[in-house]
């Protein structure tokens, strides 16, 4: 089988300077914690990493598609859609996705004294579920916001902001729960319509059909279509599409990432079918709107 380490269509990755991770570890706010690299790779079929050698850094694996399986020392896991695990340092171990499903998966390398601390426990995978009250978008977006802060330069201000969002980030994870009662008024009569577009949110990078969002609502696919229509004006599909375009949207005005890259984003892999689709709807084409003046 063939093996890759890394160079997938849309990856993006950013490792930080030797000099600059030294720096950090010397800081009395970064040295708790602290990223030496930091990465996207989506459908990143035969990705394949071991090292019999033991690192010193922690590895965070979060896979939000497809599937793949880890060894830690003689433990060997296996890890599906919306779970994350986190590989202790100092022990051999080695990780793969999934020939037939590739995994899509954020990944970050990182240090500090408090490091032990976040991945305790965290060996096996750990589950994600998308759910009524879940923030997973939420997340993802901090993610976003780490890795640009890092990408835009190795300041002092940044470096300290990055890594102080990233424990945030850790925190949201290890106290899932609370991270997610934290973001809703536990009104449990929200309407049918609502649950569903959050779901789609929760979801942006992945392809879903109507069956598996009407399940999720607890409906048939012929009543949720005629509710969620009568709401929105839009079949469920054609509004997943409009919330893919306006992330588009989003990602072409305020980073430099690539269409391909962005494709990735909100789960489509086909670059021309995106463009059409964003053609249809915005009426220009990614490239354009990009060049376009806004406001």
């Amino acid at each position: 089988m063939v093996k890759l380490k890394d160079g997938f269509t849309g990856e993006r990755a950013l490792v930080l300077p030797r000099m600059i991770v030294d720096k950090m570890e010397e800081d009395p706010l970064t040295s708790m914690l602290h990223i030496t690299d930091i990465g996207y790779y989506p459908k990143a079929k035969y990705h394949f990493r071991e090292r019999k050698e033991p690192i010193n850094q922690f590895v965070f694996i979060y896979c939000i598609d497809g599937a793949g399986s880890y060894r830690i020392g003689d433990q060997e896991y296996n890890v599906s859609a919306n779970q994350y695990f986190i590989l202790p340092a100092g022990v051999p171990h080695s990780y793969a996705s999934n020939p037939s499903t590739p995994w899509t998966i954020y990944w970050i390398h990182f240090k500090g004294t408090a490091a032990p601390f976040y991945a305790k426990d965290a060996g096996r995978p750990m589950d994600i579920k998308p759910e009524r009250h879940s923030r997973i978008s939420t997340r993802i977006n901090l993610f976003e916001e780490i890795f640009n802060t890092l990408k835009n330069g190795y300041s002092n201000e940044n470096l300290r902001y990055a890594f102080s969002m990233f424990h945030f980030y850790l925190g949201t994870l290890r106290y899932i729960q609370q991270y997610r009662n934290a973001g809703t008024n536990q009104v449990e009569d929200e309407r049918i319509v609502d649950v569903a577009i959050h779901y789609m949110k929760e979801n942006m990078e992945k392809h879903l059909s109507l069956e598996e969002i009407s399940t999720q609502i607890g409906y048939s696919p012929s009543h949720f279509s005629m509710l969620f229509k009568k709401q929105t004006g839009h079949s469920p599909l054609t509004y997943f599409n409009l919330l893919k375009i306006q992330q588009a949207c989003l990602l072409l005005d305020t980073t430099d990432m690539k269409i391909n890259q962005i494709c990735y984003k909100i789960g489509i892999e086909d670059t021309y079918y995106f463009s059409r689709l964003f053609s249809k709807i915005m009426g220009m084409s990614p490239r354009e709107y990009r060049k376009s003046k806004k406001g």
